[in-house]
């Protein structure tokens, strides 16, 4: 495929409406093309926002070419932070959801973006300056429910939010060690009290993260909500289970409601092109890995 040919589909994709064949030429030609042969850009999101991006890595690729990563997340927090709220980001990665995040509280508002690997802290960092995020602090730190050290894994820059303390035996791209903290002894007071979400994407380690958030939930306030990638077979791995996670939300008052998160790039011009999903109501056991959100409300849906 020509330079050409992935420049004109590209934009096809992402400024033409409709989804006519956008899904089988994104996944068929675009996606894999931009991985083997990547491209370095500054692009623009579908938000506004700009971000620096290297096509190799999935998340940044597929910001490159819909504009957007995880779009039903990305609508329900445009749909649940307003001007002056907190939002802290644990398991930021590059800095997609914390830099949607400042734009959405502004400048009243707080941002705490927690990112274990260096490396990927020095990209959130630059994500926030090229986007004048004055309101996000961002924190060099690892998150559990001690105080501990971890090894992180990173198989494949291919996919970079794939940095994980779960064992793997294979070829390694890169391993780092970081001393953990709880959750509650990373955040200043007034994060906590201003914290209208609190988002969790850690890669199998969301057990020992929402261990030690326990302590703080009774002191956020009313309407906050957490949302946590769940991965049932990371967490076992390690110990965990999913079914526990649950159980000590619910315990301290909140429903669980699934949202719907599909990473496949075929998939991203219907969820463009559609209905924003919301979240529903969990009924059952968790056993794929799943984008779940905790809330005081108690619905059959969430608006």
């Amino acid at each position: 495929m020509s330079e050409v040919m992935v420049t004109l589909g590209r934009r096809y994709v992402r400024d033409f409406p409709g989804s006519f064949g956008k899904g089988q030429l994104a996944a068929r030609w675009l996606n894999p093309h931009l991985r083997d042969h990547p491209r370095r850009r500054v692009v623009e999101s579908l938000s506004g926002a700009r971000f620096a991006v290297d096509t190799r890595d999935l998340i940044q690729r597929y910001l490159y070419l819909f504009g957007v990563w995880e779009p039903h997340m990305t609508s329900w927090l445009q749909r649940r932070l307003k001007p002056g709220d907190g939002f802290v980001d644990v398991g930021a990665n590059v800095g997609v959801f914390s830099v949607l995040a400042s734009r959405l509280v502004g400048d009243t508002g707080r941002v705490v973006a927690i990112e274990a690997s260096p490396v990927f802290h020095r990209m959130l960092s630059r994500q926030s300056r090229l986007n004048n995020c004055r309101n996000v602090r961002a924190v060099n730190a690892a998150v559990s429910d001690g105080h501990k050290t971890l090894t992180f894994v990173l198989a494949s820059s291919a996919n970079m939010g794939a940095n994980s303390i779960v064992p793997y035996d294979g070829p390694a791209e890169s391993t780092f060690e970081i001393e953990a903290r709880p959750l509650p002894e990373l955040l200043e007071p007034a994060e906590v009290e201003t914290a209208r979400v609190i988002k969790i994407d850690v890669e199998g380690a969301e057990g020992g993260v929402v261990r030690g958030l326990v302590p703080l939930l009774d002191r956020l306030r009313a309407d906050a909500e957490i949302t946590v990638e769940v991965t049932p077979d990371r967490m076992a791995q390690l110990g965990d289970c999913a079914q526990e996670l649950l159980r000590t939300m619910t315990d301290a008052g909140f429903h669980v409601y699934r949202l719907a998160n599909d990473y496949a790039p075929e998939s991203y011009p219907l969820a463009l092109g559609g209905t924003p999903g919301v979240p529903v109501r969990l009924r059952g056991p968790v056993t794929v890995e799943s984008d779940l959100i905790f809330s005081r409300v108690d619905a059959e849906t969430l608006p």
